[in-house]
């Protein structure tokens, strides 16, 4: 039973260090695409009205894709709390 309960704890912590730097790497994927999205409305200002409504049509996408992006990075984040506060109360 005990080698059971260490093996399970070092699963899960293993499983959650790596969600976490998944989260991470997401996050950071999300803050360049937004740094992406106002460059591109930066430039689209700069060029003839066609170009300007097609770069601007790119720049809402690509936020759309970060809002999702942004969702996934919360509720990751989420999942590892919920899984790090359960095992923290099966030793209490």
């Amino acid at each position: 039973m005990e080698q059971t309960l260490k093996l399970a704890e070092k699963n899960l912590g293993e499983m959650c260090s790596i969600l976490a730097s998944y989260t991470r790497k997401k996050a950071k994927l999300r803050d360049r695409a937004d740094l992406l999205v106002a460059q591109l409305f930066d430039f689209s200002s700069t060029e003839d009205l066609e170009f300007q409504t097609g770069l601007k049509n790119l720049a809402e996408d690509l936020a759309m894709v970060q809002d999702y992006r942004q969702a996934q990075v919360v509720n990751t984040a989420r999942f590892v709390l919920l899984v790090l506060h359960v095992e923290n109360s099966m030793w209490l």
